[in-house]
């Protein structure tokens, strides 16, 4: 994993709302650390630094080292508020890490060797179904992505979990079932192609139908008249 990110922060003594839409108004947003067998710290964070590290996209998979005073707090972002107005960050969760924890996360996917898949020669499009895995992994090594081959892939082929080889120290969280990541279908112009020729089969057929049935119906009243 990309080495921890690192967020200034200071404590606050009190809580509230009153107190929370003070420090909004003084740019800061507040945030709390909890959990390692130890008393929660109610803090507070820098809300420009704070929507920096958020932009990068990588924050909530991030080992975060929040300085409070000088010291470190080791921690990993486990929930961030929202205003669902304004999208401004309101109140930041921490979960605080031990070195041998483990936790849950979510990680990208990147899929390697396309040009070795002859599916994809073909002209078949790789169906993702899930961008990230959620995967249990030791606090002290977070992969920043999982690497799928598709080398011999074919169209009609799906990539699941078991498939996939995890880092040492990761495994999934989801245990329950042998979930799909991938699918390669066939390409649209391709179906789009064997659509039209099943509809215009289709139409053959009932257009057929139509002509035996007024020959038919021509027949019985021939047949009335005489």
């Amino acid at each position: 994993m990309s080495d921890a990110l690192t967020l200034p922060a200071e404590t606050r003594e009190r809580a509230g709302k009153g107190a929370s839409r003070a420090l909004r108004r003084e740019g800061r947003v507040p945030a709390v650390i909890y959990g390692g067998n130890e008393e929660p710290i109610k803090i507070h964070l820098e809300e420009k630094e704070l929507v920096r590290q958020l932009m990068t996209g990588q924050f909530m998979n991030s080992i975060v080292q929040v300085e409070i005073g000088g010291d470190p707090v080791r921690s990993i972002p486990k929930d961030v508020a929202l205003h669902p107005v304004s999208d401004r960050p309101i109140h930041v969760d921490f979960l605080r890490l031990s070195k041998d924890a483990k936790i849950e996360v979510q990680i990208p996917v990147v899929f390697i060797n396309e040009e070795e898949s002859p599916g994809l020669k073909k002209g078949g499009v790789l169906n993702v179904v899930r961008h990230d895995l959620d995967l249990i992994c030791k606090s002290d090594a977070i992969p920043d992505q999982i690497e799928i081959d598709v080398t011999g892939k074919e169209v009609g082929d799906s990539i699941h979990i078991s498939e996939v080889t995890l880092p040492d120290g990761s495994e999934s969280a989801i245990t329950d079932r042998d979930y799909t990541i991938a699918t390669l279908v066939a390409p649209s112009a391709l179906k789009k192609s064997e659509d039209e020729e099943e509809a215009e089969g289709e139409g053959e057929e009932v257009a057929a139908d139509a002509v035996e049935a007024t020959s038919q119906k021509a027949d019985e009243e021939g047949g009335d008249s005489q």
